[in-house]
């Protein structure tokens, strides 16, 4: 026989692709609306007077964070640890390794939109059984070579594989959205490791210092006990007083030890291989204005919004998938098959045949199965429904929190400056009257006592400062719509100036 007709292929491909234009089983998905609201908190009452440095921060309102937010800490440091760590953190390389394979698993279930062609090739060698009735002639030996192809095509009439892959795609919309999340939260959980690494550093150095001075008080009031000045009694304070000084001193170092090896495990490194740069608070700037997007912008720029909208469109999809299962199936196959007793003779037109078919299946009882699968998958959108909106709670809570927070912060901040600023005019005017020969040298080591306990107050409060308006970037999303390497990493397109 002949190979099936031009004509003929083009029909059959032709029918194949009029499954393309008919509807989807299912219903479509329509992105959730973002919350009616125009603020994130209630109003707030207004806080006390504060001093102009350390002032409640000013908020940029309908403003989102941008690009590279880290860079307005002003801190070179800052700026050098992020880079390597967004070049070198694993779990930023395992999202984005989870992003390919999604992207793969797109293009895999997509390819069911085209003919499925295959090929085969067999040789055997057997023979044939003696002829019946008792003939005494044996069977013949001979040898069999198959050549064979065939196409089938699924027709999508009820849009169960549209469906389908329009579930792959929003998987692939939720791993983006899960990278960038990724990308910003390190960016995020560096900037806030390196503020406690600068706070605990200066927190060492004047707990040293106290340390010291506590020391000199202990020297001077042997001396006064040996002198019959003082009381031993006295001198066992003073000596109660700087051992537990002493022991404030090992928790603070191990938190920075602590605080050390999670940078060098956020740029990927071990601690043994990395040092953290010289960090100091001194170094790190508070952004004089902060961004606050507007609420209805945050479900829209949150990566961890988006990702649980993606889901709640996988599982709208999936809906479809399994309303499609219950109505008939349709496919196209085609075969052409050609046979010799040898390869050689496998060219010749007279041993081969064709055949084109169609076929349709359709469940007729199975239970309730698909009907239960199909309530099931509602059910499963429900659930991702409801998980969106709590998804989108939390992060209008947690700008809330942060909006607050740092308002408390500047109060706070500018009680500490205030008890920095009258400690140490108290240890100025100490040592005055010491140079005065009015007071004994043991109270301006009071002083100086309460100055330093003051002074690792302020950098206490300094640091928290820092580290919650690091903490409404990330909560804002981080401006990846504007950074250019977050959007490479999730693979987005890039636009340039």
């Amino acid at each position: 026989m002949a190979m099936p007709s031009t004509s003929c292929l083009a029909a059959f491909l032709g029918v194949g692709l009029l499954s393309l234009s008919g509807c989807a089983a299912g219903p479509d998905f329509v992105r959730p609306d973002a919350p009616a609201v125009s603020a994130f908190d209630r109003p707030e009452i207004p806080s006390k007077h504060t001093s102009k440095e350390f002032a409640a921060p000013r908020f940029d309102e309908g403003v989102g964070p941008a690009a590279n937010w880290w860079h307005s800490f002003g801190s070179g440091g800052i700026d050098s640890v992020v880079a390597a760590g967004l070049a070198g953190n694993p779990g930023l390389q395992a999202a984005q390794a989870s992003l390919s394979q999604s992207r793969e698993n797109l293009r895999a279930g997509a390819g069911i939109f085209f003919p499925q062609v295959g090929a085969a090739f067999n040789q055997s060698r057997g023979n044939l059984p003696s002829a019946a009735g008792g003939s005494s002639r044996q069977g013949s030996v001979f040898n069999l070579s198959t050549l064979s192809a065939s196409v089938s095509y699924a027709l999508d009439i009820f849009g169960g594989q549209r469906r389908a892959i329009e579930g792959l795609g929003a998987q692939v919309d939720q791993q983006q959205a899960e990278t960038i999340g990724t990308y910003m939260m390190l960016s995020g959980n560096i900037v806030n490791t390196c503020i406690a690494i600068a706070a605990y550093r200066e927190e060492i150095d004047e707990i040293e210092q106290l340390i010291a001075i506590q020391q000199q008080q202990l020297s001077i009031a042997e001396t006064q006990h040996r002198s019959g000045i003082a009381t031993f009694g006295a001198v066992l304070a003073l000596q109660g007083q700087l051992t537990a000084l002493e022991a404030s001193l090992p928790p603070v170092r191990q938190q920075l030890s602590q605080s050390e090896h999670l940078l060098a495990a956020l740029v990927g490194k071990t601690p043994a291989e990395w040092q953290a740069p010289d960090l100091r608070l001194s170094g790190i700037s508070l952004p004089e204005r902060l961004p606050l997007s507007l609420p209805s912008e945050l479900v829209r720029q949150r990566p961890d919004i988006l990702a649980a909208e993606a889901r709640l469109h996988a599982s709208n999809a999936a809906i479809g998938v399994a309303t499609a299962a219950m109505f008939p199936s349709f496919t196209l196959n085609g075969t052409y098959e050609r046979s010799g007793n040898s390869l050689s003779a496998l060219p010749d037109g007279g041993n081969g045949f064709w055949g084109i078919g169609a076929g349709i299946t359709q469940p007729l009882f199975n239970g309730g199965t698909l009907n239960a699968k199909r309530r099931a998958a509602i059910d499963a959108r429900d659930q991702s429904q409801a998980l969106y909106r709590q998804v989108v709670l939390g992060a209008f809570a947690q700008v809330a929190d942060i909006v607050r927070a740092l308002g408390h912060d500047a109060e706070l901040a500018d009680a500490q400056s205030r008890a920095v600023r009258d400690t140490k005019l108290s240890l100025d005017l100490v040592q005055a009257n010491y140079r005065s020969g009015l007071v004994g040298y043991v109270q301006v080591i009071l002083a100086d006592i309460q100055y330093r306990q003051a002074r690792i107050g302020l950098l206490q409060a300094r640091a928290r400062q820092l580290q919650d308006a690091a903490a409404l970037y990330v909560a804002l999303g981080g401006g990846w719509q504007q950074d250019a390497e977050a959007k490479k990493k999730a693979g987005l397109p890039v636009s340039h100036p």
